[in-house]
């Protein structure tokens, strides 16, 4: 069994795997995934950057931005659950499970942050239990997808394009509907308090990632990019 999945508190795992589509058709549940899911999402991207920086010494503070990026997306989040088989351990609702709930990115990619979080609290919150069973992970990102999928972020470009002329990015990003198990975010980048780009995603990370890109094509057709 993949050592992520190896708890000593087994109720803490079934949280982690718990979601809130699930609660709502068993009402003798009480407790989903959401806040473990947060907890992870900030070891992951303390663990992630820390390995960037250790194992590259030669990076600057941009490219490592871009491949920690690459490294704890949606995407690749989604592929790591699949890489420890979290797919059809999720404990989901009937409806979403209809609707391909067990392939579904946005709930696979949760899932993985609410185990990192889970494993965290089961083993004394200790972050260096955690360490080197990610970092394992993040050895297995193919070299040539790793450098593709960092260099194309839209929100390091944007970042890079902000910066450079003293300012930086701000993202205001709220739910503005969609299904239970599949909420729907909206999200509006300013630069200097002034529109640039509005994106839309079932994660706030995806619609703050459509808006930069909606930015900088707005940017490029303006002639300042």
């Amino acid at each position: 069994m993949q050592k992520l999945l190896i708890f000593n508190n087994p109720k803490l795992l079934r949280q982690a795997l718990t979601h809130r589509s699930y609660i709502n058709e068993n009402p003798g549940e009480t407790e989903d995934n959401e806040r473990l899911e947060f907890l992870g999402d900030a070891i992951l991207t303390f663990i992630s950057g820390e390995y960037l920086y250790r194992t590259h010494p030669e990076m600057g503070e941009d490219e490592m931005t871009r491949r920690r990026s690459a490294l704890v997306d949606e995407k690749q989040l989604a592929r790591f659950a699949l890489e420890i088989e979290l797919d059809f351990k999720l404990r989901l609702g009937q409806g979403v499970i209809k609707q391909g709930g067990y392939q579904n990115p946005n709930l696979l990619s949760s899932a993985f942050e609410a185990v990192v979080g889970a494993y965290y609290l089961d083993h004394n919150r200790d972050v260096e239990t955690l360490r080197p069973l990610l970092e394992e992970l993040f050895e297995s990102v193919p070299a040539d997808l790793f450098v593709v999928r960092s260099s194309i972020d839209s929100k390091n470009k944007l970042q890079e394009f902000s910066q450079a002329r003293g300012t930086i990015p701000n993202y205001v990003t709220e739910q503005i509907g969609g299904k239970d198990h599949a909420p729907e975010f909206v999200s509006r980048v300013y630069l200097d308090e002034k529109l640039y780009g509005e994106g839309r995603g079932l994660r706030k990370k995806e619609a703050e990632k459509e808006a930069a890109n909606d930015a900088l094509v707005r940017l490029k057709k303006s002639g300042l990019i």
